[in-house]
C-alpha cells in the first residue's frame, strides 16, 4: 500500500470513528434530556421511530441514485433483526432489572464475547499485547462506571440476552457486508424498514410493560417534540456510523474503541447536568481507560496483532467460517 493510500486510509477510519463517536454521544446527551427532563420514558419505541426516520433517508437516497439495488437473502435480514431487537429489548429490560453496576459489567462483557465470535466463527487470533490492552480498557471502564452491584436471576437472564444478542448483531453488521459486498447505506435500506415496523409494533406494549405508561398518553408538547425530532435526526448519523465502523473494522474495535464514547458521556454529564457522580477515581479509570484504547490502537494494528487466518484448498479440503465464502488460498488478513 502506497504511503499516500495509507495516509487516505487513515484519515477515512479517523473520519469514520468521529463520526460515530459525535453522533452517539449526541443522541445519548439528547435522549437523557428527554427522558430525565420531561418525562418521555418509551425508549423501544423511540428506537423504532429512530429507524423510521432511517428508512426514509434511504428510501429518498435510493430514489435519487446514491443507493445502488442490492440483495439480502430474507433468513440473512430476518436473522439480523432477531439480533438487533433482542438486544435493543434486552438492553432495556437488563438496566430495568438491574443495579447500574451490574448493568454497566453486561456491557463490558461484550467485549469478551465479541472476541469469542470472531475466534469461532472468523478464525481471528489475537497477539498477546492486544489481549492485554483489552483488558486494561476493561479495567479502566469498570473503575469508571461500576459502583454498586447486585444481580437476580430474572436480572441476570436479561444481561444474558442483552450482550448475546448485542454481539451477534454487531458481528452480523461486519458478516453481511463482507458476505454480500454490500454498503452501509445498502445494509441499512435492507434492515431499518423491518426494525422500524418491529420495533413500532412492539415499542408501545413493550413500554408500557417496563414503565407503566401509555406512550400515546404522554403530554405532548412542542419541547419534547423538537427533542424527538432532534433525536431521530441524530440517530441516523448514529445507525450509519455504527455500520461504517464495524465493516471498516469488527465488532471488537468497535467495542474497545467505543468505549471512548463511555468516557466522553461522563465528561459531558459533568459539563451539562453537574458535578455529581466525577470524583477521583472516576478520573483514575477515565485514564487507564484511553491508555488502553491506545495501547489497543497500535497493538492491534501491529502485524500479528490481530489477524484472520483461512486455510487453502493446496491439496486440503477448504474450511469455512462462520458462513463465509470458502478460501482458496492462504490469507493472513489484518482485520
Amino acid at each position: 500500500m502506497s504511503s499516500t493510500k495509507a495516509d487516505r486510509k487513515a484519515a477515512d477510519d479517523a473520519a469514520s470513528w468521529l463520526f460515530n463517536v459525535v453522533t452517539s454521544v449526541g443522541i445519548i446527551l439528547v435522549n437523557k434530556a428527554l427522558m430525565a427532563t420531561y418525562g418521555f420514558s418509551f425508549a423501544t419505541t423511540l428506537t423504532g421511530l429512530h429507524f423510521a426516520t432511517t428508512t426514509l433517508l434511504t428510501l429518498v437516497l435510493r430514489w435519487l441514485g446514491y443507493i445502488q439495488p442490492s440483495h439480502l437473502p430474507l433468513p440473512d435480514l430476518l436473522k439480523f433483526v432477531l439480533f438487533a431487537n433482542c438486544s435493543i429489548v434486552g438492553m432495556n429490560v437488563s438496566l430495568m432489572w438491574n443495579s447500574v453496576g451490574f448493568y454497566q459489567i453486561a456491557k463490558l462483557s461484550m467485549i469478551p464475547v465479541s472476541c469469542f465470535l470472531e475466534v469461532v466463527l472468523d478464525n481471528v487470533r489475537y497477539s498477546r499485547d492486544t489481549k492485554l490492552s483489552i483488558l486494561v480498557v476493561l479495567l479502566g471502564v469498570a473503575v469508571c462506571t461500576v459502583t454498586d452491584v447486585s444481580v437476580n436471576t430474572k436480572g441476570f437472564i436479561a444481561a444474558v440476552i442483552a450482550v448475546w444478542s448485542t454481539s451477534l448483531q454487531q458481528y452480523y453488521v461486519h458478516f453481511l457486508q463482507r458476505r454480500y459486498s454490500l454498503g452501509s447505506f445498502n445494509l441499512l435500506g435492507h434492515t431499518a424498514p423491518a426494525q422500524a415496523a418491529s420495533l413500532l409494533l412492539v415499542g408501545p406494549f413493550m413500554d408500557y410493560w417496563l414503565t407503566n405508561n401509555r406512550v400515546d398518553s404522554y403530554a405532548y408538547s412542542i419541547t419534547p417534540i423538537l427533542f424527538i425530532v432532534l433525536s431521530c435526526s441524530i440517530a441516523v448519523g448514529t445507525n450509519l456510523s455504527q455500520f461504517i465502523c464495524i465493516g471498516r473494522f469488527t465488532a471488537v474495535s468497535f467495542q474497545v474503541l467505543g468505549h471512548m464514547k463511555t468516557i466522553l458521556v461522563l465528561i459531558l454529564g459533568f459539563i451539562l447536568f453537574g458535578k455529581e457522580g466525577l470524583n477521583l477515581h472516576v478520573v483514575i479509570g477515565m485514564i487507564i481507560a484511553v491508555a488502553g484504547m491506545i495501547w489497543y490502537g497500535n497493538a492491534s494494528s501491529k502485524p500479528g496483532g490481530k489477524e484472520r487466518r483461512s486455510l487453502s484448498m493446496n491439496g486440503n479440503k477448504p474450511q469455512k467460517h462462520g458462513g463465509l465464502p470458502e478460501s482458496t488460498e492462504v490469507v493472513d488478513d489484518k482485520v
